[in-house]
């Protein structure tokens, strides 16, 4: 994700990741656009009304025949669907300013909420969309990756959150005084 998509966009360039990007996809890879990143790879984002900066717009990275148009109202949702290639099910949510169209939206990947979601080039080696948690369900993460001919292993990303969440709390508790800070935190009642 990114809170400045366009700034973000001129440091990847000033990093020269444009090129490896490139080089990437010649080698024949393959690239996937989450949220800004998805607005990255299309052809261009305008910022009309100066939402991030002064107005204007610049060249996206034109892997995806896509545009986006910043807008002051931010879309913050919990999203559930399909993947359209597999049938399997996905969650996820969404956090973006801006709305992104063009050719390749025609070739959205995900049916989300009753709408289409996601763009594809026409070769199917850059895709985008505005789903964030999109892998944490095992079966949709299995599904994708082994349609792309990759093996996935056998993790649990619901126990694995839950085991880094453990493991935290574990910590935290030998290494602060909680009834202390609990105290603190507490009420005071005269």
């Amino acid at each position: 994700g990114s809170k400045s998509t366009i700034a973000d966009l001129a440091d990847f360039r000033a990093q020269g990741w444009d090129i490896d990007l490139q080089a990437h996809l010649r080698r024949g890879g393959r690239v996937l656009g989450i949220c800004g990143g998805y607005q990255m790879l299309g052809q261009a984002l305008h910022d009309p009304d100066g939402i991030e900066g002064t107005p204007g717009s610049v060249a996206g990275l034109g892997l995806l025949d896509v545009a986006t148009v910043m807008a002051p109202e931010k879309r913050l949702a919990r999203v559930a669907g399909q993947h359209r290639a597999s049938g399997m099910a996905l969650q996820g949510y969404e956090i973006h300013l801006g709305r992104t169209d063009g050719a390749d939206c025609d070739r959205a990947w995900l049916d989300l909420d009753g709408r289409a979601e996601g763009a594809a080039s026409r070769d199917g080696r850059v895709m985008g969309c505005y789903v964030h948690g999109l892998f944490a369900a095992d079966a949709f993460r299995a599904a994708f990756f082994g349609g792309l001919g990759l093996q996935v292993g056998s993790f649990d990303y619901e126990a694995g959150v839950d085991a880094a969440l453990d493991d935290l709390a574990a910590h935290l508790e030998r290494h602060m005084d909680i009834d202390r800070l609990l105290a603190l935190a507490a009420p005071v009642t005269p």
